[in-house]
């Protein structure tokens, strides 16, 4: 039976020891492990250790690797069970030992996916302009549990998730301005909708913005479109030309009257 007959620090990890034994050919290097490792198993100089125990030892060892891996990955932020399960398998680490780590993690509290939870809504509500839909979307690709995502949801209110969505608003129509007031509120809903908010908050907010232009505003907008759309369609014949100048602006969201009076006061000139 191999007796230990040596034990030293590693140089470049203070944390780990390199075990030597005795062999036919004499003192031989056999395998290293983790201080908690070396601590639990009460390796000293003179220890006997056989097979099977050095098969345990290097099991209990590869769980200590895991875990430390695990532990630098939770030391940058807070991490849901799933992800740390993702990282332990892409470290390659086997799902038997991912299991134990997650266990001791858990014993530990450095796991705890409703807290997780709970501090990941706050952060998205407070510091996004993410609604509730794909707070909801990014908590359940973290592999959280249905359950908790329907109680944890409840920190983001309809009153904040109408704030956020009215904040928006006012920030597109600016971006929008050049739009008929009908394509302008399309984009915004359209936004809103790909921001996670719901149709009920979308109504709510835009009842609280002034969309709708008054005709000159409009005008100024309709004639922007008419030089872009102009340019496309002048070597047509006027007749053909007015035609489909007048379908694209249609299509804009621009109303008829003032695509007619437009027409009239170009043909006019």
């Amino acid at each position: 039976m191999p007796t230990i007959t040596k034990i030293t620090i590693q140089k470049k990890n203070k944390d780990r020891y390199n075990i030597y034994t005795d062999s036919e050919h004499g003192e031989t290097y056999a395998f290293s492990v983790d201080e908690d490792v070396l601590i639990k198993y009460n390796m000293k100089k003179g220890k006997e250790i056989d097979s099977l125990l050095i098969g345990e030892i290097q099991f209990q060892d590869e769980i200590r690797k895991a875990y430390n891996t695990a532990i630098h990955y939770l030391s940058s932020r807070m991490r849901s069970e799933s992800e740390v399960r993702t990282h332990l398998i892409k470290k390659e680490y086997a799902v038997e030992l991912i299991d134990e780590v997650i266990h001791k993690l858990y014993q530990y509290q450095f796991l705890n996916d409703e807290e997780f939870a709970i501090a990941f809504v706050r952060t998205q509500k407070n510091t996004t302009d993410k609604g509730p839909n794909i707070i909801r979307y990014e908590l359940k690709d973290k592999g959280i549990a249905e359950k908790i995502i329907q109680d944890v949801i409840e920190l983001y209110p309809k009153e904040e998730q109408v704030e956020t969505a009215i904040s928006l608003c006012q920030k597109y129509t600016l971006k929008y301005k050049k739009d008929s007031s009908r394509m302008m509120q399309q984009k915004i809903e359209q936004m809103l909708t790909r921001k996670g908010f719901s149709y009920d908050m979308i109504q709510l907010a835009l009842e609280e913005i002034q969309l709708d232009k008054d005709d000159d505003e409009e005008m100024g907008a309709l004639k922007r479109q008419a030089e872009k759309i102009s340019r496309k369609y002048n070597h047509e014949e006027p007749f053909i030309y007015e035609q489909k100048l007048k379908q694209a602006l249609f299509r804009k969201g621009f109303p008829l009257h003032l695509i007619d009076a437009y027409l009239k006061e170009n043909k006019d000139v």
